[in-house]
């Protein structure tokens, strides 16, 4: 019942040498935790059944069933990793059945996080397997407008996505929410000159903040949602907004880099939260525990002054 730690690693590769002084440091912290290394090469009939396609990466077992992955050398996401599984106890099976309803919401609001959303292996800018590449190029080249997910960043999403969607490989493309397809399909749509229909088309980056910016009368660009702010300054703006009265709703800018990145620029403010009224930047939490205290805050967010 106890935790398992599998490295697949090579004696080539530096970088695993070090993740295996990482390791055994934990071994010492965790004694209630197995840690295994397993020569990736020397067991390829394993490597290709758990996937793995570079060096590092840790599979995290508990009750022999997978239940996390760590791709690449992070000693800091290791330790965290370890921490986190080692002291959670096993779940009952009703909240077991919470957990994969709770599953099943995320997954749906990842899919309709932005109108034509990528699952894949890495990222646009550093794909990490070839048919993710071969995505992400051809969407480039017909200039359609996504956003995208790396599903080596959470591995709850990469197993459960299979499930929910019925379909068991990556890339994975969804268009208003329904799924495409994978690579596969792209091609043939490419082929038969459907893709251009399908898929939106890239509205320029600058149109698309005013649309989010405008999307509502009081927008906050933030860490999280309402309902979960991922960071202590998202929470603190959160409680003060809430305590105004005044409806509001929000951008978790965690869910689209391209967002995160662009509004930066776009509003020249350089961290998060942001509060917009009536699509113009109010300012962040210091600005608005001024106003709070200044007594500004409420004619402010009902665009008063």
């Amino acid at each position: 019942r106890s935790l398992v730690v599998v490295h697949f690693w090579a004696p080539w590769a530096p970088q695993c040498v070090q993740m295996n002084e990482v390791m055994e440091a934990l071994a010492k912290e965790h004694m209630q935790v197995t840690f295994v290394k397993l020569e990736a090469e020397a067991v390829p009939e394993v490597s290709e059944k758990y996937e793995i396609s570079s060096v590092p990466t840790f599979l995290f077992f508990k009750n022999s069933q997978k239940v996390d992955r760590l791709d690449g050398a992070h000693a800091p996401e290791l330790t965290k990793k370890v921490q986190r599984h080692a002291s959670s106890t096993s779940i009952s099976a009703a909240s077991n059945d919470v957990a994969k309803e709770d599953l099943a919401v995320r997954l749906k609001k990842l899919i309709n996080a932005a109108p034509c959303m990528l699952f894949m292996k890495g990222s646009p800018k550093e794909p990490r397997c070839g048919f993710s590449k071969q995505m992400v190029e051809i969407l480039n080249k017909h200039g359609i407008s996504f956003s995208s997910f790396d599903i080596f960043s959470d591995e709850e999403v990469r197993q459960g996505l299979k499930t929910y969607s019925n379909w068991p490989t990556y890339p994975q493309l969804y268009v208003a929410g329904e799924l495409i397809g994978g690579l596969d399909i792209i091609k043939e749509l490419e082929a038969s000159g459907e893709l251009d229909t399908v898929c939106p088309k890239a509205c320029k980056l600058e149109d698309r903040l005013k649309t989010l910016i405008n999307k509502a009368p009081v927008m906050l660009f933030m860490k999280g949602n309402k309902q979960v702010a991922k960071c202590g300054f998202s929470k603190q703006i959160i409680e003060i907004m809430n305590n105004t009265g005044i409806d509001y709703e929000t951008f978790d800018i965690l869910e689209d880099e391209e967002v995160r990145q662009g509004l930066k620029t776009y509003s020249n403010w350089p961290t998060y939260p942001q509060l917009y009224v009536k699509g113009e930047l109010v300012g962040g939490l210091d600005i608005v525990k001024e106003l709070k205290e200044n007594g500004e805050l409420l004619p402010a967010l009902k665009g008063e002054n």
